[in-house]
């Protein structure tokens, strides 16, 4: 879990505080994108990892995830994959 926190903090970790305010609002419109992340977790985290105790972690990690998409590419993320 520690791994997952220090990646996304790197990534990502500006703004978090008021990122995670936001996600409670939010937590039923997972996208595709975030329903991948938990299944990865799901299915290589051996069982230790619960997604829905992870899903600010996984919020952020994902953001990140499409900034870095954005920025080296120049298009925004489809909103067909992503919200």
């Amino acid at each position: 879990m520690d791994k997952l926190s220090g990646l996304a903090s790197k990534l990502g970790g500006k703004g978090s505080s008021s990122h995670s305010g936001s996600n409670s609002g939010a937590q039923g419109q997972e996208d595709y994108v975030d329903k991948g992340l938990d299944a990865v977790e799901k299915k290589f985290g051996g069982g230790k990892v619960d997604p829905a105790k992870m899903r600010s972690t996984n919020e952020k990690i994902t953001d990140a995830g499409r900034e870095q998409f954005e920025k080296a590419t120049g298009k925004k993320v489809p909103s067909k994959i992503s919200n």
